[in-house]
């Protein structure tokens, strides 16, 4: 949120609301009960505290140099004990309690109300503390004018108000008066907001609204799957299918995976190289992978520990986990995993000292050669035996025009831009798409979309024969993303939806394998696009509005 820019709003005038009141000139105060002044009612007090306290301390002198008990109490002493402690009762009550607030209070409220201006508390914390002495309003606008002036965090509101919906809507408004713009183009009610409290999104106002196209039939191992496909981008639904169709004509496509493990790589450190070293070789010991295995799974009934491989830079070491996740991406099960074995290690490994649960050897949601050699996630290969006839009706060119073409553009051309996993046209856009749309995490599409594509002319150089290897498709068909409604019935159309109880984990290689397809059959398209000459002309006819802008705009 840009605060420069956003309208001024009422500052916080006190550390409460019941203070605000007391103060307010138009308020009772609690001085207005007494029978005096509020000057004279405490000089009276006063007088009377210091004044039984000085008789007291005289009179027990007196016994005390006569040799008399201090427990023998006169009528006297007993009417000055009482007004002593009355009298302090009232001076504790009236200077102490109001201290302690003004100490207290005041600076908490003061601290919350810079932490909603500067947005610098960015983590969902537990507000019952925080704001404990704000009693919520019940009208909506009392609520929207407390967020404004900073009363109310703007994290709190589902937790203080129950009710997910009536949340969003508030937030919603508030966040509009802060700075100044309105947010009329972006839908906030038709949208279930307790499905994503606590697990997808913070502090919503709204949801953005994609487009679902659908791709194929795709023809994938004998059996046919519609791709759902969310995106903005014109032509990349209709090239994809267009994809499918050729593959579809010629017998379909078959896919392989070839392996199956998520990663996480902690970094961790040691007082030396030697040390770091002997860490490197206990863990890569065969004899010791059965313990570590088994102290690793207890993590989860599904995570099965793989492989281990280290890293050294001078005495950091860099230990990266792999095992198998069943129907879940897995992030979150490997990350348990490894923090299990991280505790084991410090037993025999106490001068090792982990500097985080992540290294970035693993390597999430960054290009990286590690991933493209070693791959993670679900590791594939897809290949297709495109006919000639096909290659010319459906696709409009030749087997020679896109055999050269592959091998200038993917190939030598991603060689000479250093290209990292990118010797592909555009497999980022139909991961992304199919992300979106099921739910997947769509900042994983950077290592997801790593793909080298293949195109040789067979059979005489009559046919095609085109392939993709993608080593790090990062998918899941439970958790996250995938329990929402919209990405929930996508995947329900790839019959993917959910964990399968038979098999744990076939649903999310399946999935991977469709994506894997899917991108065979955009990569198909596109480079024909491209070869037949039609790619500008196809953007200019269907990625482009035919309405009226300046009639739109007015």
């Amino acid at each position: 949120m840009d605060i420069r820019r956003r309208q001024p709003s009422p500052p916080l005038q006190s550390a409460s609301k019941s203070s605000a009141v007391d103060h307010h000139p138009s308020s009772p105060k609690a001085s207005d009960a007494l029978p005096l002044p509020l000057y004279l009612t405490n000089g009276i007090f006063f007088t009377l505290f210091f004044s039984v306290a000085y008789f007291l301390l005289h009179r027990w002198g007196d016994k005390i140099r006569n040799s008399t008990p201090l427990h023998i109490l006169t009528f006297s002493e007993i009417a000055g004990i009482l007004c002593l402690i009355a009298s302090f009762i009232y001076l504790l009550c009236f200077f102490g309690i109001d201290f302690v607030q003004s100490f207290i209070s005041k600076p908490e409220a003061d601290e919350e109300h810079q932490r909603f201006i500067l947005h610098e508390d960015r983590e969902i914390r537990s507000p019952e503390k925080a704001i404990a002495a704000v009693e919520l309003p019940q009208g909506d606008e009392e609520v929207v004018d407390g967020v404004v002036s900073g009363e109310i965090p703007l994290y709190s509101l589902e937790s203080r108000l129950g009710d997910c919906f009536r949340a969003a809507r508030i937030r919603r408004e508030a966040v509009q008066r802060l700075v100044g713009r309105g947010l009329e183009g972006l839908p906030v009610e038709g949208f279930d907001y307790d499905s994503i409290l606590g697990q997808c999104c913070e502090m919503p106002v709204g949801y953005v609204q994609i487009p679902v196209g659908i791709a194929g039939p795709l023809l994938l191992n004998g059996c046919e799957y519609s791709v759902p496909m969310a995106t903005t981008e014109g032509c990349l639904v209709a090239s994809t299918n267009r994809g499918c169709k050729a593959i579809y004509a010629s017998g379909g496509a078959t896919c392989v995976l070839l392996r199956d493990a998520m990663t996480r790589a902690p970094v961790v450190r040691f007082s030396s190289a030697k040390r770091a070293t002997e860490l490197k070789f206990f863990l890569e010991d065969p004899l010791h992978f059965d313990t570590l295995a088994a102290v690793f799974n207890k993590s989860s009934r599904f995570a099965r520990l793989q492989n281990i491989q280290c890293a050294i830079a001078g005495k950091n070491l860099y230990i990266r986990f792999s095992c198998s996740t069943g129907d879940a991406m897995g992030m979150n099960m490997v990350s348990k995993g490894v923090q299990n074995v991280l505790d084991f290690l410090q037993n025999d490994f106490p001068d090792m000292d982990v500097i985080g649960i992540s290294g970035n050897y693993c390597s999430d949601k960054k290009p990286s050669a590690v991933n493209w050699i070693e791959g993670r996630g679900k590791s594939v290969v897809c290949e297709a035996v495109i006919t000639g006839d096909v290659v010319s009706k459906v696709l409009k060119t030749t087997v020679p025009s896109l055999v050269e073409l592959n091998m200038l553009k993917n190939l030598t051309g991603s060689a000479v831009a250093g290209a990292l996993g990118g010797f592909n046209a555009h497999a980022a856009n139909i991961v992304s798409a199919i992300f979106i749309a099921t739910g997947q995490d769509p900042a994983q599409n950077i290592e997801s979309s790593h793909c080298i594509t293949m195109m040789e002319a067979i059979n005489g150089g009559k046919d095609l024969h085109i392939s993709v290897t993608m080593p790090s498709i990062e998918v899941g068909t439970v958790g996250g993303g995938t329990q929402l409604a919209s990405q929930s019935a996508c995947l329900n159309l790839l019959g993917v939806k959910g964990a399968n109880r038979e098999s744990p984990g076939s649903n999310a290689r399946l999935l991977a394998t469709i994506v894997a397809g899917s991108v065979l059959a955009g990569e198909l398209s596109l480079m024909s696009a491209i070869s037949s000459g039609q790619l500008v002309k196809s953007h200019m006819k269907y990625n482009r509005s035919s309405r009226d802008i300046a009639k739109t705009g007015s």
